[in-house]
This record gives C-alpha cells, structure tokens and sequence, in this order.
C-alpha cells in the first residue's frame, strides 16, 4: 500500500513553510546591522506573505475530490505529520536567531541559510509530488516546486550581487 496525499494537505503543509519562511527572514532582519540587508530582508518576509496568501487561495479554488483526504484520519494524524514535516525540514518554526545565524552574521551568511532551506523545500516538494495523485491535484504540487524554483533562482541572483 502506498502513501497518498491530497492536494488540499500539501498546499496546507506549504502555507506552514512560507509562515516559517516569514519567521525566518523577519529573524533574520533582527540580526544582521547593516540598513540595506534589513531592508532586503523585510522584502523577502513580505515575499514569503504574499506565497502564504497564493496557497491560500490555491487551496480555495481546489475541487471538491481534491480537497477529499485520502485515508480516514478522524485524529488528523496526517496533518500532524506533514507540519512536523513543515516544521523540521525546510524552515525550523522552533528557531533560535543566535544559534541560526551565529554570533556575527552578515547578510551573505543569512541568504545562503535561506537558500539551503529554499533548495530544501524543492527537493522536500519533488518528493511528495508523486504521493498525490493527479486527480487529487497533482499539478498544483508542480506549481508549488516552480514557485520554490523562483525563490532558489532569486537568492542566487541576490548572493551574486553582494560584494564581498
């Protein structure tokens, strides 16, 4: 027997990622001092925002068999699972910046954690991609990876651009 997923439980799990990510670039904003990396980093919180509201409304437009949950689960065992998924894998909700970002961090150290985790979420997403049947929504999870795809491409254009 194979594990399937819904579209609806995978978009919920990316709404939990894109919180997380909030959490982590708005830490990160804390921690570094100079003004141009806070301004930088405040825009890539409100980028993760505005992904929270693209799933959101993704899973608002989902047919009503890919909302359906794929196993009887009346103690919602499944979503416990994929936020713990959430929460460990790609941006830790349990972070600590000290410890995250080390004693002296700098813009260039922040962007390459976050591309990590972004290149984290991608491969995470290509995994679970094939647990979800095409009826119940396949495609939506190959928006989610293009989506994390941009997110990957950004952050190498924006490491590219600093000046050491």
């Amino acid at each position: 027997m194979s594990i399937q997923f819904s579209a609806d439980e995978i978009l919920a799990t990316a709404e939990r990622i894109e919180e997380n990510g909030v959490a982590f670039y708005s830490a990160g904003c804390e921690v570094v001092s100079e003004p141009e990396a806070k301004v930088l980093l405040r825009r890539l919180s409100s980028w993760e925002v505005a992904h929270v509201h693209i799933f959101k409304a993704m899973r608002s437009a989902l047919t009503a068999e890919e909302q359906t949950p794929t196993v009887f689960d009346p103690e919602d065992q499944t979503a416990l699972y994929l936020q713990s998924m959430a929460d460990r894998t790609v941006f830790t909700s349990k972070m600590n910046p000290a410890e995250m970002f080390g004693p002296e961090p700098t813009l260039r150290h922040v962007l390459q954690l976050a591309l990590e985790r972004e290149k984290d979420a991608v491969v995470f997403y290509s995994g679970i991609r094939d647990m979800v049947p095409a009826r119940l929504g396949r495609d939506k999870i190959d928006g989610i990876i293009r989506e994390e795809v941009s997110h990957v491409a950004m952050l190498e254009k924006q490491l590219g651009s600093l000046r050491d």
